[in-house]
């Protein structure tokens, strides 16, 4: 029998989707511009379920990549997520967007498994970034966080952990801050896709793990500030 999960991935510029067949992709697409997310998102969903030759009704479930991450980016995703889930009264399966991009890494990358701890990471502007850690068994080390980064951010955990991996969106702004750094290396280029929580996705399907549609929010780490531009004054 056929389980159907489509899985949407819009918490950077990236905007993705893919629909999963009992954990095994069916088809995938990925548009990586800024500002696409609100008029691209429902194109791509409906190019890959006619490619799929099925309708929304055959689908099982939604999975979204609930943040952190952009503002505006997750709410576009978990918005139409629920709208769908709402509409064909299916579940709801949420995934730590950060989650996602470290089994991206590891079943991407051919020397994933050299490293002691996994650091992905997403940008929050500035020397900022939300990361998380993850240990060889891939036991989470450290909670999801805000995290301000200089050269010395990794110190405390080099003891324990000799070959530090950073990467992810918010990695490759660090790529000089850890040049000098014995055990810290950045592996730069790793995005966001939605194909990377369809083993996540699937598993959190069979275990009846899923959200409260009506109540379910992003996970957005910070609260959302609104910035005005500055302009000159008129003379």
């Amino acid at each position: 029998m056929h389980t159907y999960i489509l899985q949407i991935e819009t918490s950077t510029s990236v905007c993705s989707v893919a629909l999963v067949e009992s954990g095994k992709i069916c088809q995938h697409e990925s548009v990586d511009e800024p500002n696409v997310h609100a008029t691209k998102l429902t194109l791509l969903i409906q190019a890959l379920l006619n490619r799929q030759n099925i309708g929304f009704t055959e689908l099982d479930a939604i999975a979204v990549s609930m943040g952190p991450g952009s503002y505006t980016g997750l709410r576009i995703g978990v918005s139409t997520a629920k709208g769908l889930c709402y509409a064909l009264d299916i579940p709801l399966i949420a995934v730590n967007t950060l989650y996602g991009i470290y089994a991206g890494f590891l079943a991407h990358h051919a020397n994933a498994q050299e490293y002691d701890l996994y650091i992905p990471m997403l940008d929050a502007r500035r020397m900022e970034v939300y990361c998380t850690a993850f240990n060889k068994e891939g036991l989470v080390v450290t909670a999801t966080q805000a995290l301000i980064v200089d050269e010395a951010s990794m110190d405390h955990y080099l003891a324990k952990y000799p070959r530090i991996c950073l990467f992810g969106p918010g990695a490759d702004k660090l790529e000089a801050t850890f040049k000098a750094a014995k055990g810290v290396e950045v592996i730069t280029g790793v995005q966001t896709n939605a194909v990377d929580i369809s083993q996540i996705a699937f598993d959190r399907y069979q275990a009846k793990e899923f959200e409260d549609v009506a109540y379910f929010e992003p996970y957005y780490l910070k609260d959302f500030v609104a910035t005005t531009p500055k302009k000159r004054p008129v003379l």
